[in-house]
């Protein structure tokens, strides 16, 4: 395929390296023009490009971006994306770094109000990883502990093609239903980055309480704001599995919620 691929940052940039390892062609933009891609470029070999030719003529679109960027894309950025072309949503609304968006805090799910931004649907997919875990935790169909993530949206076939997709990179997929109930994996629900089996993510998806999530994001992301940037990821992962009740008996799940504890404390 053809892929396009907004955003450079961390899940952007692990995606570009997969996709290439499939033998995916795939063009990268972010907002400050193709000549600050350099470094990513000569990891993946992905083509950088400028923002506005990212999405003409691609099989399929990721958008890795903060949620207050996307209202900012180009007005005329999808028109030449085919309309067969998925579009993947990574994104997570936190209003400490996106500020207040109206209609989400009155209650529109994210991802559909990305669609409704962007006028075309979305897949909603990779919100629910660490980039490392992304990064490093993919295995072979059928191995014991294989990662699974949700995919949510609309559309059967486009569903499938993300799916596929997810499975040759070394991940299991759960079908999380319409757009509409991905509010299920969003930051502060129990589906939120524990990388979970394909059975613990069903039950995990289906205790989320809406009520409850806001409050939880916006306490955990109080927490991370305080954290050094070389704090270990698979630390923070440790925790969300603590707090999914999914590693309780587990001293090590403990020992990573400490740590986090006194780094926050000491920041």
């Amino acid at each position: 395929m053809k892929i396009g691929i907004i955003g450079a940052g961390n899940i952007g940039s692990v995606l570009a390296g997969y996709f290439r390892k499939l033998q995916h062609t795939v063009l990268i933009a972010n907002s400050r023009g193709p000549e600050t891609l350099s470094q990513v470029t000569r990891a993946d070999g992905a083509v950088p490009v400028a923002i506005s030719d990212v999405a003409k003529g691609v099989d399929l679109l990721v958008i890795a971006i903060p949620m207050k960027s996307v209202p900012v894309l180009p007005k005329d950025l999808l028109s030449e994306l085919p309309p067969s072309s998925p579009i993947i949503d990574t994104g997570n609304y936190y209003p400490l770094r996106d500020g207040v968006i109206p209609e989400i805090e009155r209650e529109v799910i994210e991802s559909e109000w990305t669609s409704l931004v962007l006028g075309r649907p979305v897949v909603k997919a990779f919100n629910n990883i660490v980039a490392d875990s992304l990064l490093h935790k993919g295995l072979p169909k059928g191995s014991k502990g294989r990662i699974a993530l949700p995919v949510s949206g609309d559309d059967i076939k486009s569903k499938q093609m993300v799916t596929a997709l997810l499975d040759r990179m070394g991940f299991d997929a759960v079908d999380a239903g319409p757009l509409s109930e991905s509010w299920r994996n969003q930051p502060g629900t129990p589906a939120y980055c524990p990388d979970p089996t394909i059975e613990q993510l069903r039950k995990l998806l289906q205790r989320a309480k809406r009520d409850k999530a806001p409050g939880n994001r916006d306490q955990a992301a109080k927490i991370m704001a305080k954290l050094a940037p070389g704090f270990p990821p698979q630390e923070l992962v440790r925790v969300a599995r603590l707090s999914a009740g999914l590693d309780i008996f587990k001293p090590r799940s403990w020992i990573a919620a400490l740590h986090l504890g006194l780094a926050a404390l000491r920041a």
